[in-house]
């Protein structure tokens, strides 16, 4: 099976983390949402990939509840700490993090489901990713993931050229890292790839237009920086970095628009009796 590339996109750093906890909260509802409708209930024992620092593995412990059992992977030993800390913190006896690779996954006792947010998308190969997830699932048991669409943000903003143009930035930027921007729609196609049933869909897209709303794409650029500067792109059609916070809010105030956040695509299937 193809494991994660050995540099993610968006780095590692304090800052990524605390960019991850400030989008988990933003996307909890959605992803909750997607969870409960797949089938996701109380005393499951649930696989969870890509974990960060917890948010999603940390969401499905509350769901499956003390009876059940959140087993999450994740390979940043800085993240893992951060995730362990924070469950701890939330009083989450239910839920574990692994320092591993999604590649070497590994479990004697088969999982009730397999999921994961924005994780498929970092993967060269994301059917062998699936598929080889799907042989630690019951027969019966549901594999459900979110991933992105960067084509309904742009879509959705082209009449506002400076956050259009950080988007483009951003989603070409993650391309040529090797990463898969439209990830969500083709979930319909891995799914089956991977010998799974054609799964459920659903886009969801927030919008709004306030401070801390309308920054998130702010917040990836900052992320993405080192290596867009790394290679060689150029953010001068941004203007002043340092200034770009404000200059983005006043163009949405001043156009009396919505912007969205994130496009999220949700898929979930289940794995067929044997």
């Amino acid at each position: 099976m193809s494991a994660i590339p050995s540099e993610y996109a968006l780095g590692n750093t304090d800052a990524e983390h605390e960019r991850l906890i400030r989008q988990a909260a933003r996307l909890a509802p959605l992803t909750e949402r997607l969870l409960l409708d797949a089938g996701i209930d109380r005393g499951q024992r649930i696989l969870e990939v890509g974990s960060g620092v917890g948010d999603v593995a940390m969401l499905a412990a509350r769901i499956v509840g003390p009876s059940g059992e959140v087993v999450g992977i994740e390979r940043d030993s800085s993240a893992i700490a951060r995730a362990r800390t924070r469950a701890s913190d939330g009083g989450l006896s239910n839920v574990s993090f692994v320092e591993r690779d999604i590649s070497q996954v590994q479990s004697a006792q088969p999982f009730d489901a397999a999921l994961g947010r924005f994780i498929l998308q970092f993967v060269p190969d994301p059917v062998a990713v699936l598929s080889s997830l799907s042989q630690l699932v019951r027969p019966g048991g549901i594999l459900v993931f979110q991933e992105v669409s960067y084509a309904p943000l742009l879509a959705l903003s082209a009449h506002l050229s400076l956050w259009s143009a950080c988007v483009s930035i951003a989603r070409d930027t993650v391309e040529r890292l090797g990463a898969k921007p439209e990830m969500g729609v083709a979930l319909h196609r891995t799914f089956q790839e991977a010998g799974l049933p054609m799964p459920t869909m659903r886009m969801e897209v927030l919008l709004g237009n306030s401070a801390d709303f309308t920054l998130w794409i702010y917040d990836v650029l900052c992320s993405l920086r080192p290596q867009i500067e790394r290679n060689s792109t150029s953010l001068e059609v941004l203007g002043d970095f340092e200034t770009l916070p404000g200059r983005l809010q006043s163009e949405v105030v001043q156009s009396n628009a919505v912007v969205p956040y994130l496009a999220v695509v949700g898929a979930w299937s289940r794995k067929p009796a044997e």
